[in-house]
């Protein structure tokens, strides 16, 4: 493409054969006359269906499709990356390939950036096609993520949503590994403001986010925006040292004044509690050093396998280096 398109629509696919060109189709039917111009981007996070041999042929056929495919699975929010990283859009849209999230909410988002708002999200209003427990659990997860970070993070809030040129470069400038892209999203500031829209059902296909991927990503958000269960260890040891000293008061006002009940239950139960509260903090320890062990090491986030147009390098994500898609000083 000759041109800096206007916008750029990333979207992550794995394992989404049936979904790619339905999504296209109504990608294209929602901007044409919307945007100025237009790109999509799908990366294909390792799939092992037609994923990829049908983004090679809608790239065959229309010039504002690239795809880039990974060499293997390196996870959705490290697809969503690699989109932005190889998005030549002045603002790039995220939305996943399901079609869960209706493309045609796309040029609402683009009026709202126009207006001015360096990021707009896409807030649900309903979920359809998904268990109660998944609405209820999810729900939860917002508001606790909320209450604990210092980052104004909306709730019921996925990675649907628009950036603009100065969140791009932002967005492009973090290298961490562990990546909550709507945390991340948040946490770079600027105007942000939401649209609110009906989530619908799977088009085709399974749920790539099972209850494990769910327990994962959970815990990605909070331990990569929260310090809170680092201080829930203190908080814990304080409460049961007080605990401790108060039984320990009582057991002697029991000895002086004469009265020694056997202890072996009162003791058995006194030492699996601390046993158990040691456990979950040091899993707690455990978690956050993960992380660092992760970004210490710095590896690449994902290797691209191959590109349609064959402009992306196989190494992504290694450094923070300026990324050459981004924004020049000058603002070009």
């Amino acid at each position: 493409m000759a041109e800096r398109p206007e916008i750029s629509v990333v979207i992550p696919a794995y394992n989404e054969e049936a979904n790619v060109v339905p999504m296209y189709e109504r990608v294209t039917a929602a901007l044409d006359g919307v945007a100025g111009s237009f790109e999509i981007v799908f990366v294909d996070d390792g799939s092992q269906d037609g994923t990829w041999d049908a983004i090679s042929g809608l790239a065959r056929g229309d010039a504002r499709i690239r795809g880039i495919r990974f060499a293997r699975n390196f996870g959705h929010q490290a697809a969503v990356t690699a989109g932005i990283d190889a998005a030549r859009g002045e603002a790039a849209v995220i939305i996943d390939a399901d079609l869960q999230d209706p493309p045609e909410v796309i040029p609402e988002l683009i009026a709202k950036w126009r207006e001015g708002f360096e990021v707009v999200y896409a807030q649900r209003e309903a979920r359809e096609g998904e268990s109660w427990f998944k609405k209820a659990t999810a729900a939860a997860f917002y508001r606790t993520l909320r209450a604990i970070t210092n980052v104004d993070i909306p709730v019921d809030t996925g990675d649907f949503r628009l950036m603009g040129p100065r969140a791009l470069e932002a967005f492009r400038a973090l290298d961490e590994r562990n990546r909550f892209i709507r945390g991340l999203v948040s946490w770079v500031g600027f105007e942000q403001t939401g649209v609110r829209y009906h989530r619908q059902a799977r088009h085709a296909g399974e749920t790539k986010y099972p209850l494990k991927k769910m327990v994962r990503f959970a815990i990605d958000g909070i331990t990569s925006f929260s310090f809170v269960p680092l201080r829930l260890a203190t908080w814990l040891g304080f409460a049961v040292s007080a605990l401790a000293f108060v039984y320990i008061l009582v057991v002697i006002g029991l000895k002086l004044a004469g009265i020694n009940w056997p202890g072996y239950t009162s003791l058995m139960a006194s030492i699996l509690f601390l046993g158990g509260v040691q456990l979950i903090m040091i899993g707690i320890l455990g978690e956050y050093l993960g992380r660092v062990f992760d970004e210490v090491k710095h590896r690449p986030l994902y290797l691209v396998g191959e590109s349609t147009d064959h402009t992306v390098g196989v190494l992504g994500r290694g450094s923070s280096r300026p990324h050459p898609n981004g924004p020049k000083p000058d603002g070009t």
